[in-house]
């Protein structure tokens, strides 16, 4: 399955980073710093992410988002 970025979720989703924080019930800074590293988002934060962006949370890539971009060149290479 193809996984995409917290914030590319959110894109999809046409949600502004402010309206999109404010549906999971935190500051739109905390949203951003999740967008940049997933790696250690809250379980409740996961468990939100089908009701605010409508798509299975395993669609979501969790972990760096400069690990994210080089995983998809490091597969457009091979």
């Amino acid at each position: 399955m193809l996984q995409i970025t917290l914030g590319a979720a959110r894109h999809n989703a046409g949600y502004t980073l402010k309206e999109a924080a404010c549906l999971f019930g935190i500051h739109p800074q905390t949203l951003s710093s999740y967008e940049k590293d997933s790696s250690k988002v809250s379980f409740e934060f996961i468990e939100d992410i089908p009701r605010v962006y409508h798509m299975p949370k395993s669609a979501i890539f969790f972990g760096n988002e400069y690990e994210f971009i080089r995983t998809i060149r490091n597969k457009q290479v091979v």
